[in-house]
């Protein structure tokens, strides 16, 4: 094991019982939402998680320590902190550890500790990608290279509509990840259930998506799997308001020279101000459907 990685004993106990796990990210608590609403909101993703069969294990950094598994005093210290602690990527681990300070984890980081766990299946609201007019600024998340190289399976409701939707799926076809639709052809776009772009497969059921992913595994295959849920139908929003308050919002980006880790945080925090809290309605419930479609995932794989 990882000497810099502790493992929840409830986790623990799952793993090695063959139970299924699900990973949490711990970003959406400290830079996502304000508290009290993100502690709440990490709380009711575990328990969503525990209806449907599985045991929850949310990532973090507390003191140069990686965290598999939070207890609900640390989701709370994490939740009060807030915007305090370092979003964590893959470039931040070393430091981080090495100073024995906090990190909150991306997705990037999530896949990390997840795969050093040795969990397998990981539910977020949506992965980074690939930004808007990143072939001159080359803002390029990590999620991306974490997704080619980490065989972890990732459930969100697509790519954050903050991004340049096309080229974040050519980014994911040239590192050689799948992009599963589930029950849907094309990929969705966070805060909707549609884009005009395709999904390489659609999946319809659970089983089917553990079967993919183990098959995936068994052949040795390098890499995750990327699965993209569409948000359910009652929380989607009216394409025109939340891509109106999108392109408002990064042109403020912009125009306030904001770049790197610090862009997402903005975005969402400036659309969530424009759509008026709309958006963050929306960005719980799907993080929510993510994590119950993780969990069923979670219970088929196990079987497997």
């Amino acid at each position: 094991m990882n000497s810099y990685l502790d493992i929840a004993p409830e986790v623990a106990e799952a793993l090695a019982a063959g139970k299924p796990v699900v990973a949490l990210e711990s970003t959406i608590i400290s830079h996502g939402m304000p508290y009290p609403q993100n502690v709440e909101t990490a709380l009711n993703v575990e328990q969503v998680i525990r209806d449907h069969g599985a045991v929850p294990a949310t990532i973090a950094i507390i003191g140069g320590r990686l965290k598999a598994g939070l207890s609900a005093d640390e989701i709370e210290y994490f939740g009060k902190k807030g915007m305090a602690i370092t979003k964590a990527s893959r470039r931040d681990l070393p430091v981080l550890v090495a100073r024995k300070e906090d990190g909150a984890c991306t997705v990037t980081t999530t896949m990390m500790i997840a795969h050093m766990a040795g969990i397998s299946i990981f539910a977020t609201g949506g992965i980074g990608g690939v930004h808007r007019g990143a072939e001159t600024t080359m803002d390029i998340s990590a999620d991306l290279e974490e997704l080619g190289q980490t065989p972890v399976m990732v459930i969100c409701a697509g790519a954050k509509s903050i991004l340049d939707l096309g080229l974040t799926l050519e980014y994911l076809e040239t590192k050689g990840v799948p992009v599963i639709g589930y029950g849907t052809e094309t990929l969705p776009a966070f805060y909707t259930r549609t884009s005009e772009f395709g999904a390489d497969y659609r999946l319809d059921t659970p089983t089917e998506l553990a079967a993919a992913f183990h098959a995936q595994r068994e052949m040795g295959l390098k890499g995750g799997m990327l699965v993209t849920n569409p948000i359910p139908e009652k929380y989607s929003m009216d394409p025109a308001v939340i891509n109106a308050a999108i392109d408002e919002a990064v042109e403020e980006c912009k125009a306030q020279g904001i770049h790197g880790k610090a862009t997402t945080p903005f975005l969402l925090a400036r659309i969530q101000e424009l759509t008026g809290g709309d958006s963050l309605d929306s960005n719980i419930q799907l993080v929510y459907n993510n994590a119950a479609l993780a969990a069923e995932t979670a219970c088929e794989l196990a079987k497997m």
